[in-house]
């Protein structure tokens, strides 16, 4: 099969068959970080309240459960802080938890994003502990688990690393059980720079390691998004025991993931059929003695996952922010939902050669579930843009 594309004609590859269901990981503790479908007859302007197709908004999320996936839910790639407001949060934390209730225990099947971005205003310490202290409390009476976001209002407001431990000391006293930090890098978000109270990274993660290693019975894990697998390295060896380290690093995964990392990534949202046919085959090799049959394992799971990493990266190119569109784009393809629609409209936010440039990475990686689908929709869209 072949499409005309930006840049030249291309043929697709032969299609990939993904098996699901089989069960979560054992070797590792994995989230797909999942986005929300946009209601494409809503009123999804730039800076208007969002208006979601919950529908098709649980049906990703059921998906998703389907390959064994936790769901980290509420979180940027939900459009957090790019706007999802906060009504349309609370009731994505109520829907995805009561979904997951269906399934199991909510705590095990999806953890949600806890912030302060529904108080822009919060000037003080005060009013920001208060601000997280309401969504804290809404994500814990859906029996989910917790992830406390960065926050913009704490990076604007808090001078030094003190001011930092202070409210995350508050925090923790807050949690009916123990909760998984988020450090979002300032490539995903550049009002997050300086985060835990220094600019230099060095001096940001003693400060972020001091909290931690202070409360590590509260901390389930950390979620780091600085994409620097080096730093990652180092930071993972220096938590405390039983304080699990979640990759969110969209570039360098693979190997994060097979030498120690949990797993905390929007990418997952788009390539959950690989990720999930890898893992199984990480499990596998990890419950195998050393030998023929564990290197075979491991270099199925390193060819499962190598050709999604071209795909990522593009995704994720600068500037990162943008990736969500991407990834909706793929959702689109790949029939999740009717339509190529965001919240705040920000499914213009990539051109036409980048998504033309998804499309094919996708498809080597195996990822277009149905091509002929996928290519009556990139025709579509290609005729709508006037090619």
């Amino acid at each position: 099969m072949r499409i005309d594309l930006p840049g030249g004609p291309y043929t697709l590859s032969e299609p990939v068959t993904w098996p699901a269901g089989g069960g979560p990981a054992t070797s590792r503790v994995v989230y797909a970080a999942a986005h929300v479908v946009a209601d494409p007859l809503g009123d999804n302007t730039p800076g208007a309240p969002a208006a979601v197709d919950w529908e098709a908004t649980l049906r990703f999320r059921r998906h998703l459960w389907s390959y064994g996936l936790r769901v980290a839910d509420a979180m940027d790639t939900a459009q957090r802080n790019m706007g999802l407001d906060w009504a349309a949060t609370r009731e994505l934390i109520r829907r995805s938890a009561a979904e997951a209730r269906t399934l199991g225990d909510p705590a095990e099947l999806v953890a949600c994003g806890a912030g302060t971005d529904h108080a822009p205003g919060a000037d003080d310490l005060d009013a920001i502990v208060a601000a997280y202290a309401e969504q804290v409390e809404t994500v814990q009476e859906t029996g989910a688990g917790v992830i406390i976001m960065a926050s913009r209002q704490l990076a604007r407001v808090a001078d030094g690393p003190k001011d930092y431990h202070r409210v995350y000391g508050k925090l923790f006293g807050l949690a009916d059980r123990p909760v998984i930090l988020h450090w979002l890098g300032e490539m995903f978000d550049p009002q997050l720079a300086g985060y835990w109270g220094a600019r230099d990274v060095a001096a940001a993660t003693e400060s972020f390691l001091e909290l931690v290693h202070a409360h590590a019975p509260m901390v389930d894990g950390v979620k780091v998004s600085l994409l620097d697998e080096e730093h990652e390295v180092r930071l993972r060896a220096a938590l405390p025991a039983g304080v699990r380290l979640y990759t969110g690093d969209d570039f360098n995964y693979p190997s994060l993931i097979r030498t120690g990392s949990h797993a905390l990534l929007g990418i997952f949202d788009a390539i959950a059929p690989a990720a999930a046919a890898a893992l199984r085959a990480l499990d596998a090799a990890e419950a195998a003695p050393a030998g023929p049959d564990r290197d075979r394992l491991l270099a199925s799971y390193e060819e499962i996952l190598a050709p999604t990493v071209p795909l990522s990266r593009k995704i994720f190119e600068t500037p990162t922010f943008h990736y969500k569109t991407g990834i909706v784009f793929l959702a689109w393809l790949n029939g999740h939902q009717d339509a190529f629609a965001m919240v705040n409209g920000a499914q213009s936010a990539r051109s036409l050669t980048h998504l033309a440039e998804v499309f094919r990475l996708a498809d080597r990686a195996g990822l277009l579930a149905d091509q002929e689908l996928a290519v009556r929709r990139m025709r579509a869209l290609l005729e709508v843009n006037g090619l």
